[in-house]
């Protein structure tokens, strides 16, 4: 289940009472003051962020996480899993417990929460149905052949790690994100103005929204938690023969066009 961006705020009545049912609670957030909040509600919160190791693959980890978990599960536990934000967005190891505990025989089911992406709609007053919105991860971005539309909006997620095909580091660096803008300077100029933001993970903060160049990307300070907004950089182009084949479906039957 999630429990939101904002510490004690964003988490539901329905996610508050899994944790309190529950006869373990696993945890992966990185935050002291989250795990302390939990054990408030729960006496037996165990974190799952020791498996993560400098160096150490991300998929190891995220393999040891799941069996931590299943093996309560297998004992025969009510095991609940309170992750940051949304379960099932950016995190891998809630849907492989869910799909490995269900072919096993067990009952698993995901609640949802507030996720980064909702944060980020509401604190830079972005609506994604106006122009529409592209989310990528930013080493899939860089991986793979994929098509830009820099009439929406672009997201683009882990900027932080852009770049590492280990899947064993916590950052990479300027000469790799130097890479990811030499990708995207392919459909937006350097001197495009995109957005650094992070969302607020305790009550007392505010959210961090930093407007630069995109050809200064390289040199801003970017965390694993640092998500970046690029808006459009042109005008949507009308499709005159689609609309005209609407048009002409809206005609009463037996009209001439």
């Amino acid at each position: 289940m999630g429990i939101g961006m904002t510490l004690g705020s964003h988490i539901t009545p329905l996610a508050r009472s899994h944790i309190e049912k529950s006869d373990v609670v696993f945890t992966a957030v990185s935050d002291g003051i989250v795990e302390l909040w939990l054990t408030e509600m729960h006496p037996d919160v165990r974190s799952l962020q020791p498996f993560y190791q400098e160096g150490k693959s991300r998929m190891d980890t995220y393999r040891e996480m799941v069996e931590a978990m299943l093996a309560e599960v297998r004992a025969g536990k009510q095991v609940c899993g309170a992750f940051y934000g949304h379960p099932g967005v950016f995190a891998w190891p809630p849907h492989r417990a869910i799909q490995m505990a269900r072919s096993e025989g067990y009952r698993a089911h995901m609640e949802p929460g507030i996720s980064a992406e909702d944060c980020l709609y509401a604190d830079l007053g972005i609506d994604p149905g106006k122009v529409g919105c592209q989310h990528f991860e930013a080493s899939q971005l860089l991986f793979y052949k994929r098509r830009i539309d820099p009439t929406a909006y672009l997201i683009l997620w882990q900027v932080g790690v852009a770049g590492d095909q280990s899947l064993a580091r916590f950052s990479t660096g300027a000469a790799y994100r130097q890479v990811l803008v030499d990708v995207l300077a392919q459909d937006y100029p350097l001197d495009h103005e995109v957005v650094i933001y992070r969302g607020a993970t305790l009550p007392i903060h505010k959210p961090r929204v930093e407007r630069i160049a995109l050809g200064k990307l390289p040199e801003a300070d970017i965390d694993l938690e640092v998500t970046v907004v690029i808006p459009p950089a042109a005008a949507m182009e009308s499709n005159p023969e689609i609309r005209a084949r609407l048009a002409a479906l809206d005609l009463p039957m037996g009209t001439p066009a």
